[in-house]
């Protein structure tokens, strides 16, 4: 049996999930997988990805989830330069950005209407400029880290225009929308049909958020989970987060998570979610899922094409 809510009945509303290219990261394993059988110059070239989601019954109700890398990525702010160059040994690639990604389906940035952003770092957030029409959704905590001054060492990137930033109320006792998913404590069904959850995702950062998508009258879903984990290793629970912080490498102390315990909660309740979808009907997808996009990568998954239901 499903873990999830079963359809209201068959005229259920749901919603289609299109994937977006939206740059590549060579991913240092040793830094996010705790396993001594890593090396230290191995790494993975795992994608940014960023999804259209579009209402069954309202197809202008045009919603991106993250934004990927910007192109230009040495304008990013000078703490995340230095990040990018330090950690990641400028180790980016962006052959298509989001809007490149978009126009391949006949969309402008102008067409889109809400983009909720997992979190704020640099490899999500591209830049909110194009997006002249849209409403941008965050995490209730991620409230403090736009208010924060900016710092040299700072690894957010932030040019989100504040009259129209909206925080999903995740935290609101009287919010009627906020409830309990599945395993997930806290989540806001945006649209207040059922079609896609907004879920409160804690550990990476704060304000980190996924999102859940029914993607069929009759039973599908799909889970879009952004930062919870960088790898199917965390996820499948063969692996651990990796926490450099009192180790010595050549990379500064690192860990990927801000609260590693928060994080390893969270995964922990991402695989339940898969142990007990009994019926194969919930796809799990992470925001730099080199697996699936390996299996995945020209599909008709892409926009203008879309994800396949289970």
């Amino acid at each position: 049996m499903s873990p999830l809510p079963p359809p209201s009945g068959p005229s259920q509303p749901y919603c289609y999930v299109s994937v977006l290219e939206a740059g590549f990261i060579d991913l240092p394993l040793h830094l996010f997988l705790s396993d001594s059988s890593i090396a230290q110059d191995q790494k993975v070239t795992a994608p940014s990805l960023s999804f259209l989601i579009q209402h069954s019954t309202h197809p202008n109700k045009t919603f991106l989830f993250d934004l990927g890398i910007r192109k230009n990525w040495e304008t990013y702010p000078p703490g995340v330069v230095k990040r990018i160059r330090m950690v990641y040994n400028e180790g980016i690639n962006i052959p298509n950005d989001v809007c490149d990604s978009l126009a391949k389906g006949g969309l402008k940035p102008e067409d889109i209407k809400t983009v909720c952003v997992s979190h704020l770092h640099w490899d999500h957030i591209a830049s909110a400029e194009p997006f002249k029409n849209a409403t941008f959704l965050l995490g209730p905590e991620s409230k403090a880290l736009l208010d924060a001054p900016p710092t040299e060492s700072s690894v957010f990137a932030n040019d989100l225009p504040p009259e129209r930033i909206k925080f999903v109320p995740l935290d609101s006792e009287s919010e009627a929308a906020v409830c309990r998913i599945g395993p997930f404590p806290k989540a806001y069904d945006l649209y207040g049909d059922g079609s896609l959850y907004i879920v409160d995702a804690p550990g990476h950062v704060r304000g980190h958020v996924n999102v859940l998508v029914r993607t069929s009258s009759d039973g599908g879903w799909i889970y879009l989970a952004g930062d919870s984990g960088h790898h199917w290793a965390l996820i499948t629970g063969q692996a651990e987060i990796a926490d450099t912080r009192n180790a010595h490498t050549h990379y500064p102390g690192f860990c990927a998570h801000e609260d590693k315990e928060k994080a390893r909660e969270h995964i922990a309740r991402i695989r339940e979610l898969i142990e007990r979808d009994e019926e194969g009907r919930v796809r799990v997808i992470l925001a730099h899922d080199e697996q699936w996009f390996r299996e995945n990568k020209g599909g008709s998954a892409f926009w203008p094409g879309k994800i396949e239901s289970k």
